[in-house]
């Protein structure tokens, strides 16, 4: 998979979205009692929107969550501030990556946003476990990509 950009190294930018994530947990926890797990978040309001047995009955909150994701980058390039993301131009290598994610969801019980920023915070053997999983994913993948099949 090509990259269109590369990744700039942003220490403060990083470090301010970092607390923003951090402070979007500590407040979806304590106003609503829940994990502010991407996954968890998004398949509690499609089983909101979408009638099934034993589906959440807060899809309000949700909601609201799921558009500041979008609203966010949008009122900072309101504000004059530029949004840049690395995506992979190969379309077929997103679709599997996006369903080995969301298999990789639901086998873990939630996202790396749930187990790594919320589910570590809590010292939840389960999360720690999932964590180290994903990165052993993610560490593989990189190497057997670049190493191993020439990608780049």
């Amino acid at each position: 998979m090509e990259t269109a950009t590369v990744t700039a190294f942003t220490p403060w930018a990083s470090l301010f979205g970092g607390v923003l994530i951090g402070l979007s947990a500590v407040m979806v926890m304590g106003l609503f009692g829940r994990i502010a797990g991407i996954s968890g978040i998004t398949n509690g309001f499609l089983g909101a929107v979408v009638p099934m047995a034993g589906a959440p009955r807060d899809r309000d909150w949700r909601l609201a969550f799921l558009l500041g994701l979008i609203a966010a980058p949008l009122a900072l390039m309101l504000a004059g501030g530029t949004v840049e993301q690395t995506v992979p131009r190969n379309l077929a290598g997103m679709a599997v990556a996006g369903l080995l994610v969301g298999l990789g969801t639901a086998l873990g019980s939630g996202c790396t946003s749930g187990h790594g920023v919320c589910g570590l915070a809590r010292l939840s053997r389960r999360s720690l476990v999932a964590v180290l999983t994903f990165m052993a994913a993610g560490f593989a993948t990189v190497f057997i990509l670049r190493h191993i099949l020439g990608v780049s």
